[in-house]
């Protein structure tokens, strides 16, 4: 695995891969790789000759700068892990690397930023839009890879790479669960051992809800969701929403004729954790 922290490095690298026509996977991270992470090299490595990873904790995304500080941050272990799966090249840039100069593009991205995510963290999808962006400027992948835990962001990305006319193809990978069923993060690691034996809570209550769908109205599914979770002292949600796929538009009947997919965030103290779950159509 090569290491690179230029992009006028990795443009040279990627150059002599392209002149014998090979094809390039991309999985954009902040690092703390957990198998999440790994399985979307894996999905990487079935579809392409090479595949890239970066590791940038990108500072324009966190609206909270106590998060951005208490990111965790352990490059040594992140590679340890990524020489264990094939990674070709892991690209690993400085701040001032990325953002030479103050970048102040905005972007439009419609209803799909301004809901869940984007009410309750301002900026954060323009700061992941920034990033993206200029990660896809650099690496030119064939594909590009992210998990379906974070649910929005991947709709905003599909929306981006249109908008930019990017000729990446965005694959959406499968949320990994711990053995009770938590959603990999990063930020699991955070956790204290008691707050760490109380989030699994949060994903048998979406698979329950998917259940209550049968009998439930989506009003009646929803707040039962933010009561179950909040009856647990550890726990406190910040919003559950039930929303079309695409548009991220409330769902407000099964009946309607959409893909829906049940969104949460959670406060674990200080910690902030989301999941989702998709309704049967």
């Amino acid at each position: 695995m090569k290491i690179v922290t230029s992009k006028k490095e990795l443009s040279e690298e990627l150059s002599q891969i392209r002149k014998v026509g090979k094809s390039i996977g991309f999985v954009p991270t902040m690092g703390a790789l957990h198998d999440g992470h790994l399985s979307l090299i894996e999905y990487s490595n079935k579809d392409n000759d090479i595949s890239i990873v970066s590791i940038f904790v990108n500072p324009t995304q966190f609206n909270d700068k106590n998060d951005y500080i208490k990111y965790p941050r352990i490059v040594e272990e992140d590679v340890d892990k990524l020489k264990k799966v094939k990674c070709d090249i892991l690209f690993t840039p400085s701040e001032k690397e990325m953002y030479p100069d103050e970048d102040k593009r905005e972007f439009d991205f419609g209803n799909l930023d301004k809901v869940m995510e984007g009410a309750h963290r301002p900026g954060h999808f323009r700061g992941v839009a920034l990033i993206v962006s200029k990660l896809f400027e650099t690496v030119k992948p064939d594909k590009a890879y992210f998990g379906e835990k974070d649910f929005q962001q991947l709709a905003i990305i599909k929306k981006l790479t249109s908008q930019l006319k990017f000729n990446i193809e965005i694959v959406s990978c499968p949320i990994v669960r711990e053995k009770d069923g938590l959603a990999m993060s990063s930020r699991n690691m955070l956790l204290s051992k008691e707050q760490r034996a109380n989030v699994s809570i949060i994903s048998k209550t979406l698979f329950a809800a998917k259940e209550k769908q049968k009998s439930m109205t989506v009003s009646e599914t929803k707040d039962w969701v933010i009561r179950t979770i909040n009856e647990n002292s550890f726990l406190k949600v910040e919003y559950f929403e039930i929303v079309d796929m695409t548009s991220l538009e409330p769902i407000t009947g099964w009946n309607q004729k959409a893909e829906k997919v049940g969104c949460v965030a959670v406060h674990v103290g200080t910690i902030r954790l989301i999941d989702n779950i998709r309704f049967y159509s």
